[in-house]
């Protein structure tokens, strides 16, 4: 190579060499030490979720008034894939996702431009429309989800309770939000008997503005005296039962208290819309989001102590218990990679010593280390932490990045047979070794290169295999071409002994070991028999495709090793909540049984929380429920699996569709094979959609082929006499 000669300088300028060494040692332990650590890199959700309610409207009403006039306005925004909009009887969610090829720096912007323009439809919306609700948080993957429980104890104080944790708890570093999820909100209840109040004279539309005019929040003016400003405050705030009781009712020409017409009552909304379970229990999930870039490891530690604390100064009776963490997945990643590098240097350090000596041996093991410490150093430098992608990059080049160490080396040994002094043959090996090892690395880089720079969601996901790997083979080179020489010449023993006087003579007795002449026969033969050796390759790769094609389970993500067991309860629609609690204890009771399950939560009336990159949560629905079995190990795990799905095929849950499953790692995916049928006729959609169906429940490869769009829920109409309730008062 043109290019300096870098071994040349490295084993003539020594000292500055063993300082080099020394350095690479130091800043790969501080890099490793503090690099962030986390399950899964950074990945942007490319998906947010905008909500109108509407209570009493029809889904139909919903659709004309209200959702067709968001999905217009969120079609102006650019990047945008498509808009999935469920509608149920006073609620629509709008799940808008963005191309896959959008930049993740433009995802902020996109979000805020569809939350502008939800404010601007707003108030062109009919009267009563709550929202439009915009959830541009959907993708916050909470690193923890710790249940708040107390039996016994009301859902108001514990929520109470909730809340004066989660202020303490945002005061930990690395803390990015702490929210409190599945709380039940208040609600006051104003019974009144309809016939009694006709017999007064009066309508509910006089109670309901008597409690509008009196809860009114209204300024009062101030008055400006010598010193101060005084600001006047007219107290009208009916934030208690008894002050709501005491509200006048004007009937003819007496006033009347409300309590005098009306029953009032605090309690808890009714059906709840959301419920949340830990242990059997009723519960608040207190979601922990970690900050970007932060060490998850330190961060698990932070956490498990702020619990402990926190659990020592509760009331008796109350606990809080973490449902999910990502601390012990990271540390089990981790220490899969300390352990497979611990293997990995003493396989390489053996094999070498038996090939080419103790020494030489020792020469190759001590590269891998030095390699991998600067690679940290440069991971550090560039942002990119420790997660599942990254230390599997690394185990990847754990096999590779020994190899220019070994060519280097062995080229000195050669020189050093043939009679080269030290300082010689390690200059020689950059001569001739140099540039081939350098085109070598590239072309291995080379065939990363496509996941690196994907302009998608997976490459944003996956592509720091690239880098990583990357970093570590260019530096592999390094290593090989500046350290390696040097150690070289300070630990190779010394050749010249078994030389002979004549160089020339020296290096044909080398070459004539039988080794070497076996292998210079077989050479010889693939040359002589040139064709028929590139028959032979073309029909190897030829036999690889194939059996490739035909023998080797493609999957494009794994599924995951974590232990969690995640349970899919789908009752027909337009069922209760309450008829989906039943069925979700029913399971929740065999979960309970089995000495298998660690933690145990459930979720009804909407999915849970996103504890996983890959865990879309569900929307709102009474008919639907979640639960999150976590095993003690995979074993456990698959116990699990097994023994719900036995339940299942047993038909002990026939009012509902249960699916059992477990996490996939990569971006989200819901359902493996889907469908959609798109057009204007929801008849004629319905009927399609069922031959869709019935085709791929007969393929004997699928299981549990269903429609997200399938039962319709029975209605009651109720035909008023507007006359009559005219005369009565109503």
């Amino acid at each position: 190579m043109s290019f300096p000669n870098l071994s040349a300088i490295a084993v003539r300028e020594r000292s500055l060499t063993l300082f080099f060494i020394l350095m690479s040692v130091a800043a790969g332990i501080y890099a490793f030490s503090s690099l962030g650590r986390a399950e899964d890199p950074a990945f942007t959700v490319r998906v947010m979720v905008v909500s109108a309610i509407w209570p009493g409207a029809t889904p139909e009403e919903l659709q004309q008034q209200v959702v067709d006039r968001l999905e217009k306005r969120i079609q102006e925004v650019e990047y945008l894939y498509r808009i999935e909009t469920t509608v149920r009887p006073g609620r629509a969610d709008l799940q808008v996702e963005f191309q896959d090829y959008t930049p993740s720096d433009k995802i902020p912007d996109l979000l805020y431009q569809v939350r502008k323009r939800m404010q601007d439809e707003a108030p062109r919306l009919p009267k009563g429309v709550i929202g439009p609700i915009v959830n541009d948080d959907f993708s916050d993957v909470y690193f923890s989800l710790i249940a708040v429980t107390a039996p016994g104890l009301p859902m108001r104080e514990l929520t109470r309770e909730t809340e004066a944790i989660r202020d303490r708890l945002q005061q930990i570093e690395g803390v990015h939000k702490a929210l409190i999820l599945g709380e039940r909100s208040e609600r006051v209840f104003i019974e009144f008997d309809v016939a009694r109040l006709t017999n007064l004279g009066i309508t509910p539309q006089v109670i309901f503005d008597a409690i509008e005019d009196n809860n009114q929040l209204i300024p009062a003016g101030f008055i400006d005296l010598a010193g101060p400003r005084v600001y006047l405050r007219v107290d009208a705030d009916l934030s208690d039962p008894d002050q709501l009781a005491a509200v006048p009712i004007r009937v003819g020409d007496r006033l009347l208290q409300l309590s005098d017409l009306a029953t009032i009552r605090r309690g808890y909304e009714d059906p709840p819309s959301y419920l949340v379970r830990a242990y059997g229990q009723d519960a608040v999930l207190l979601g922990v989001v970690m900050r970007k870039g932060e060490n998850g490891l330190a961060f698990g530690e932070r956490l498990g102590s702020f619990i402990s604390n926190e659990q020592n100064r509760m009331p008796l009776g109350m606990n809080l218990s973490p449902l999910t963490n990502q601390t012990d997945a990271i540390t089990a990643a981790v220490n899969l990679f300390q352990i497979k590098f611990l293997v990995a240097v003493a396989v390489v350090v053996f094999v070498s010593i038996l090939a080419i000596g103790l020494r030489a041996g020792l020469i190759v093991g001590i590269a891998v280390p030095l390699t991998l410490g600067l690679t940290f150093l440069l991971m550090k430098i560039t942002g990119v932490n420790l997660d599942r992608i990254t230390l599997g990059a690394l185990i990847i080049a754990l096999g590779l990045l020994v190899d220019d160490a070994i060519i280097a080396i062995e080229m000195m040994i050669v020189k050093m047979e043939e009679g080269w002094d030290r300082i010689r043959a390690a200059s020689h090996a950059w001569n001739v070794t140099a540039a081939p090892m350098l085109f070598g690395t590239l072309v291995t880089v080379a065939g990363f290169v496509p996941i690196g720079f994907a302009q998608s969601g997976v490459g944003e996901y996956a592509g720091n295999i690239f880098w990583v790997l990357a970093y570590a083979l260019i530096i592999s080179w390094l290593v090989a071409v500046i350290f390696t020489p040097y150690l070289g010449v300070k630990m190779l023993p010394d050749y010249k002994a078994h030389a002979q006087a004549d160089a020339e003579a020296s290096a044909n007795t080398l070459y004539q070991t039988p080794v070497y002449q076996k292998l210079r026969s077989l050479i010889t033969a693939c040359v002589r028999y040139r064709k028929t050796v590139v028959i032979a390759t073309v029909g190897l790769l030829v036999l690889s495709i194939v059996g490739m094609a035909t023998l080797v389970q493609k999957q494009f993500f794994p599924s995951s090793d974590r232990p969690e067991v995640l349970v899919d309860i789908y009752l027909p629609q337009g069922s209760a909540i309450a008829t989906t609690d039943a069925t979700a204890r029913k399971i929740e009771n065999i979960l309970t049984e089995m000495p298998e399950v660690k933690t145990l939560s459930a979720y009804i009336g909407a999915g849970a929380p996103r504890f996983f990159i890959s865990a879309n949560p569900e929307q709102p629905d009474p008919a639907f429920a979640k639960i999150i079995a976590i095993g003690k190990n995979e074993e456990a795990r698959n116990k699990i699996m097994a023994e719900l799905q036995r339940h299942i095929d047993d038909g002990e849950f026939p009012e509902a569709r249960v699916r059992v499953t477990r996490l996939l790692f990569g971006p989200p995916v819901i359902w493996p094979v889907s469908f959609r049928v798109i057009g204007a006729d929801p008849v004629k959609l319905r009927e399609i959609a069922h031959q869709v169906r019935t085709a791929m429940a007969a393929n004997p490869n699928t299981i549990d082929a269903h429609l997200e769009w399938d039962e319709r829920a029975p209605v009651l109409h109720l035909s008023m006499d507007s006359e009559r309730l005219r005369l009565m008062g109503l």
